[in-house]
């Protein structure tokens, strides 16, 4: 069977609660899904999230990339070659990551409709709920507290802290979050390039020294700095989580090579799609090094995806899968559902999904 058509469509949807980190801040989440058709009529579908900040990627220009040139790379070829389909996805553009990652997403969750599988059976993996953790998005002591103590209510039991908008008040913060939740949840902190490597030593050392009991601090500083992120890693007792640092192969080698970091947080519109996210996960653990999947602010889409992939390869920490919860009402019909701290993948073919609403313009083929 062969691929008939890649047709893309723009998604938009609001978040019940404004998200709020050190680079940004969102009330809504804007994506492209990118569905693959084969020639017997069944799609794959897959997502590239708008992320100006992170990834610099936007649903204008991944949905050019997709149609100019990712679509003919693959159009009226073999549908069930997998393997050499990502391929030609990888090599037919340079960037545009978020791009590469629907197409092989769409491409994966297609093999597996066509098997009638799951998608995590088809990498491997048996289990259909996998736990997350939940984001506090970045706020004042009072607010943050507040949050913390409506999330534990609401079942989660591992709480992401934003922090790093602002170094001087962020243990007033992580001190108020632990004492509205008490002893018994994990928090982790998210400083999203925000701090500098002093600072970061001066805050994590702060935190330790108070007994605040954090289980990890994802990127410190800024993405570039990797002598500033080695820096802090040699300096703190916090296992530091390297995220906007790595993007693909290189970058993990590079990090693990000067012994920047401890883990390494990999997501499928930074690196590329499944097939990179596999590779780096094998990477890491070849290396000793701790490991999380985590997500864009993008939908069921990219989260089913992502969720497979723990489903079917597993990560040292809790990841971070709460990106679709965030959603006020979700523009995907199907897919992954949240049971409290559990994505909870559906039981059907592929990713299960059965229909995306467009919010903005019509699906383009």
């Amino acid at each position: 069977m062969t691929i008939a058509a890649v047709r893309t469509h723009r998604l938009s949807a609001p978040l019940h609660t404004p998200f709020v980190t050190a680079l940004r801040r969102t009330t809504t989440v804007d994506t492209l899904v990118v569905e693959v058709i084969d020639s017997d009529g069944r799609s794959g579908f897959g997502e590239a999230p708008q992320v100006w900040k992170v990834t610099g990627a936007s649903v204008a220009g991944a949905e050019a990339c997709v149609r100019d040139m990712l679509a003919p790379a693959v159009a009226g070829r073999d549908a069930d070659d997998l393997v050499a389909r990502c391929a030609e996805v990888r090599t037919a553009v340079t960037g545009n990551e978020s791009a590469k990652a629907a197409l092989d997403v769409a491409l994966h969750d297609l093999a597996a409709r066509r098997l009638g599988v799951p998608l995590v059976r088809l990498l491997g993996g048996t289990t259909l709920r996998v736990p997350t953790d939940v984001t506090l998005a970045a706020g004042d002591a009072v607010e943050l507290a507040a949050a913390a103590k409506q999330r534990r209510a609401e079942g989660f039991d591992v709480l992401k802290l934003k922090v790093g908008t602002d170094a001087a008040t962020d243990l007033d913060r992580v001190r108020a979050v632990r004492a509205a939740v008490g002893p018994g949840m994990r928090i982790r902190l998210d400083a999203n390039q925000g701090w500098t490597p002093r600072e970061a030593v001066r805050v994590i050392r702060g935190i330790v020294d108070a007994g605040l009991d954090v289980e990890l601090v994802e990127q410190p500083v800024s993405r570039w700095d990797l002598d500033g992120l080695a820096w802090v890693s040699d300096r703190v007792e916090v296992p530091i989580l390297a995220d906007e640092s790595v993007f693909g192969v290189r970058d993990l080698v590079e990090v693990i090579r000067r012994r920047a970091a401890d883990m390494v947080n990999v997501k499928l519109a930074k690196c590329g799609g499944l097939h990179t996210a596999r590779t780096l996960l094998d990477l890491a653990r070849a290396h000793d090094m701790g490991t999380i999947v985590g997500s864009m602010m993008e939908s069921a889409v990219g989260i089913g995806a992502a969720a497979s992939l723990v489903a079917a390869y597993r990560t040292t920490a809790v990841s971070d899968l709460d990106a679709a919860w965030w959603l006020a009402w979700s523009p995907v019909r199907g897919g992954v559902r949240y049971d409290g701290a559990t994505v909870v993948l559906p039981d059907a073919p592929g990713l299960g999904i059965t229909s995306v609403t467009e919010a903005k313009v019509q699906a383009r083929s």
